[in-house]
């Protein structure tokens, strides 16, 4: 089940203990640029094997990183380029947009130029000293604008609009010039110039909101005019095979691509090698994909995936391959396909280990680990090991819900209405126009790649009365747990203070009940200089991170730190009011009664993410859900209880949109919106829409296909 304890035996004891065992074998000055692992708490390991984890973490937002990048395939692409191009432009570094050789000079590689709207930094109309300075932030009485005012450059007293050009160029660019103010000198900096320097070098993901709103407006990103986006220079986009530049390459969808580099000539390893490359990425279900696509923006499935083509052209062998949950993000259609993919992995001599709840993927195991039996303190023990047929007949949850199948609805609810998309084009999209009924529950689908996300996300976000609940990060610190990001923690600690006749503020450990060691955090992090920092449970408080005396206030004779332990089924049960129970209710509806209440956010996982903020928006009240495929990380009992938690979203009298891939949502669904037929340039298509049952009846997709043999429909 989710919660049971999968992650914390394979990612935080396994793998853990593998990585830390290399990593010792490094100097002190290389492990110093490590990330530092701490002995997991197991009591012996035995016969570990080197271990690669091949997780979900996103690529990063690095604009620099692309697919072909990741892959090592555009870089195959540039030495191709640089024996058969014609003209030739060099060696393989002339092809690339991240050495100066090959980048393109306006843009230095990136492919767009950023333009800042000075209108939108300042007030024409006012002085310096009246504020004509509108940086969030720069206030007349603070440095930033002092720096200007006594600068000696510029008259505090004069109107911008009166500023000659001279005065306008110090004013926006002007640098290295010192200023005194009072008993210190700063480094003057024109406003642009500062402005880029503080707020536009910062991940945008990381601004608080009304930065990252003046941001947006400020700043506007275009088309680089030299390159026209390719990134490259003239002579790299001179160089030509076949008529194609290497830029046209890398922006053709990689199964195109791939039939493209079968026909060059006169390279054989390096052609067959890249030619893999592209395949594997095909296989694996990205062939919608380019390779100049931003490593930045894959979901964390594609992401994933991306990883996974890297390792398939190893030499290695007697490797241990740790996957988390590979199927996030496929259709059934693309499971079938990385499960080839897995089982070629281990035809290779390596061990793989899958941390998955996919009974199409638990179908292919040799071995089955089973934990349960239930979620956090009701988990954390092996239920079952041994072969699938083992597994089916164990009794265990798994066990009995592997052949679980959830019937198609019938009667499906009536439409009160209907909401509209017409002449959606984002990505793929070829102008479409569809209908979503108003009132029940739609679920769109296809194969990865299809258009799914884009006709959604792209068409609805931003409309009035809809609420998006995805899989993003939460942004928040490591103080940050699911009893602050909901609010939960405010009546508990009201609860505490009414109790002890003390300060609400004692039982925050954000604010006055904090260990003083270590800040409330309830670890300390320690710089060892030449090795790398460690993170140690405080000995002040031992992890509690409270004072001793907050610690001495009690509730029904729990304290702040043990409440703060809590499960949320645990918690259900301790608090009996009104304000923290409906809280809880709602958490424990989305399936997540086995988080901790203290659990930092940082640990959650993408679905775990989901459903903690449609928990928060559930008591918004908004006509349209959009759920994008909140069944990742559900184990298949879970599943019962989302379906559940959707039909009271529904009969709420809410209209509920599902992204998903999961059979048994498609089934229960009262209407399909089927994307395809097939991913990128061959998808984009609205191929069916209607009722499940209609689906299973008369439909001729890939999903069709995949619901009829899951529901045991005609045909099937």
């Amino acid at each position: 089940m989710s919660g049971s304890g999968k992650s914390s035996l394979v990612f935080g004891t396994i793998a853990a203990e593998s990585r830390r065992l290399i990593n010792e074998t490094y100097t002190a000055f290389i492990q110093s640029f490590m990330p530092s692992n701490g002995r997991p708490d197991v009591d012996a390991l035995h016969n570990l094997s080197a271990a690669i984890v091949v997780d979900q973490e996103r690529m990063g937002a690095n604009s620099r990183s692309t697919v072909g990048t990741a892959t090592d395939a555009y870089t195959l692409l540039r030495i191709a380029f640089s024996r058969l191009g014609t003209p030739n432009a060099g060696s393989a570094h002339a092809f690339s947009f991240n050495n100066p050789e090959g980048m393109c000079p306006e843009c230095e590689g990136i492919g767009k130029v950023s333009t800042i709207d000075v209108d939108q930094l300042v007030d024409r109309e006012l002085s310096l000293n009246e504020g004509a300075i509108t940086v969030p932030g720069f206030t007349v009485d603070n440095w930033y604008v002092q720096t200007y005012v006594q600068s000696g450059l510029l008259d505090p007293d004069k109107k911008l609009r009166d500023y000659s050009p001279a005065e306008w160029e110090d004013f926006l660019h002007k640098t290295s010039f010192k200023v005194k103010l009072g008993s210190t000198n700063v480094t003057y900096e024109g406003l642009v110039v500062k402005v880029q320097r503080l707020l536009l070098s910062k991940d945008r993901e990381a601004m608080q909101p009304h930065i990252r709103a003046f941001v947006d407006r400020a700043v506007t990103f275009t088309t680089c005019g030299a390159c026209d986006g390719a990134r490259l220079n003239a002579a790299a986009l001179a160089s030509r095979i076949d008529g194609l530049n290497i830029a046209d390459c890398a922006s053709m969808q990689i199964s195109d691509l791939a039939e493209v580099v079968s026909k060059f000539d006169g390279i054989g390893p390096l052609t067959e090698n890249l030619r893999h490359t592209l395949d594997s990425l095909v296989e694996i279900g990205l062939g919608y994909l380019s390779l100049d696509r931003e490593s930045g923006t894959l979901s964390g499935g594609e992401a994933q995936r991306v990883k996974m083509v890297r390792h398939l052209g190893s030499s290695l062998s007697d490797v241990t391959y740790v996957f988390d949950e590979p199927t996030v993000g496929l259709h059934p259609h693309d499971i079938q396909r990385m499960n080839k993919l897995l089982l070629l992995l281990r035809d290779k001599g390596n061990t793989v280990l899958v941390v998955e709840h996919k009974p199409e993927v638990v179908e292919i195991a040799d071995h089955v680990v089973d934990l349960g039996p239930g979620a956090g303190t009701n988990g954390g023990r092996i239920c079952y090991t041994g072969d699938v047929a083992g597994l089916r007949a164990s009794g265990t949850l798994t066990g009995r819900h592997l052949d679980h199948r959830a019937r198609l609805r019938e009667p499906v609810r009536r439409p009160t209405g209907q909401l509209s998309i017409t002449g959606a084009s984002l990505h793929n999209l070829k102008d479409v126009s569809v209908d979503i009924p108003l009132g029940v529950l739609t679920v769109v689908t296809g194969v990865a790649g299809s258009g799914k996300s884009s006709l959604i996300h792209g068409s609805l976000s931003g409309r009035d009365d809809v609420v998006v609940v995805d899989q993003s990060a939460i942004r928040g610190s490591r103080r940050s747990n699911p009893a602050t990001y909901t609010g939960l923690l405010d009546p508990i600690r009201a609860a505490f203070a009414k109790a002890n006749g003390v300060k609400a503020a004692l039982f925050s450990a954000n604010s006055e009940g904090a260990c003083q060691n270590c800040k409330g955090i309830g670890l300390v992090y320690t710089d060892l200089a030449m090795m790398a920092g460690v993170a140690t449970v405080c000995e002040k408080c031992e992890g509690k991170r409270f004072t001793p005396e907050v610690l001495t206030h009690k509730l029904h004779g729990k304290d702040i730190s043990e409440v703060l332990a809590m499960r949320v089924s645990e918690a259900r049960e301790f608090f009996t009011t009104k304000a923290p129970r409906a809280i809880l209710d709602r958490l424990s509806d989305v399936g997540l009664g086995y988080l901790g209440l203290g659990q930092p956010l940082t640990t959650l996982s993408g679905g775990e993410r989901q459903r903690l903020k449609l928990a928060i928006r559930m008591a918004e009240k908004a006509a349209t859900y959009v759920l994008d495929e909140p069944t990742t990380g559900l184990h298949l009992a879970d599943v019962d209880q989302l379906l559940g938690l959707l039909d009271q979203l529904v009969d709420d009298g809410n209209t509920v949109v599902v992204i998903e891939h999961h059979q048994a949502v498609m089934a229960h669904a009262d209407w399909i919106i089927d994307m395809g037929p097939g991913a990128g340039q061959d998808g984009g298509q609205v191929v069916f829409t209607g009722t499940p049952a209609e689906l299973v009846a008369t439909g001729g997709t890939l999903t069709a296909t995949h619901l009829r043999s899951y529901t045991g429909g005609p045909g099937s």
